[in-house]
């Protein structure tokens, strides 16, 4: 079971954004305005590279920075998110607590995050405890290749292997879906997030929710 983050889980108001706008603005010198990016189902490296090629830097002079806005980005989003700016999505907790019940279950994370901004996000409310482990950000920079990066440290903490219809990926944009069509993986796209239930269901996820309050529909879909 491989979890989004952003819109899936948790909303933080704001704080990521105006985290990664603090470092553009440190590392690259960088004053747009973000607002008019769509980060939704993004990585944290393509958002980088998407952003400052927007604004004229070429992809050598972004790739040279982004060992030094990572450190900064990640210590302004904790501050933020320790100010309380962040909420669990209804339905997440109980879901969580269900899944975690079910031995043929292993959670983890596929998120565009980076893996340490991935940890401040899942930490404030306590949901870092159900994820060991994970495929992030900061393994690639297109999202496509995470799946298979989640996979293969799965089995080397399971000792199971999994083939593709045993891999679940849930969550709220249209690249949630999208990365698993490549690795024939089973998608469930939730309407909790920036995307609606209609550009979702486009997609063709396997399952579509409009959250994750109905607990036991979640478990009957996973495990069908």
């Amino acid at each position: 079971m491989l979890f989004d983050i952003d819109g899936t889980l948790v909303l933080d108001d704001g704080a990521a954004r105006e985290a990664f706008a603090e470092g553009l603005r440190e590392v690259y010198r960088y004053e747009g305005d973000l607002g008019g990016f769509n980060f939704s189902g993004k990585t944290d490296p393509q958002i980088a590279f998407e952003v400052l090629e927007h604004g004229g830097l070429a992809p050598d002079e972004i790739a040279a920075g982004l060992d030094r806005l990572w450190p900064i980005y990640v210590g302004s989003l904790a501050g933020r998110l320790h100010k309380g700016r962040q909420r669990v999505l209804p339905g997440v907790e109980a879901l969580l607590q269900r899944l975690e019940q079910v031995p043929e279950v292993t959670l983890a994370v596929l998120s565009g995050n980076i893996e340490a901004g991935a940890k401040i996000k899942l930490a404030p409310w306590g949901l870092d405890r159900y994820f060991a482990f994970g495929a992030f950000g900061s393994d690639s920079r297109h999202r496509s290749d995470l799946p298979p990066v989640a996979a293969r440290r799965a089995a080397e903490r399971t000792g199971t292997g999994f083939a593709p219809r045993e891999i679940v990926i849930i969550g709220d944009s249209i690249w949630d879906v999208r990365c698993g069509v490549p690795h024939d993986s089973v998608t469930i796209a939730v309407a909790s997030g920036w995307t609606d239930a209609d550009t979702l269901k486009a997609e063709n996820p396997d399952y579509l929710f409009d959250s994750m309050e109905e607990t036991e529909a979640w478990v009957g879909a996973i495990l069908s």
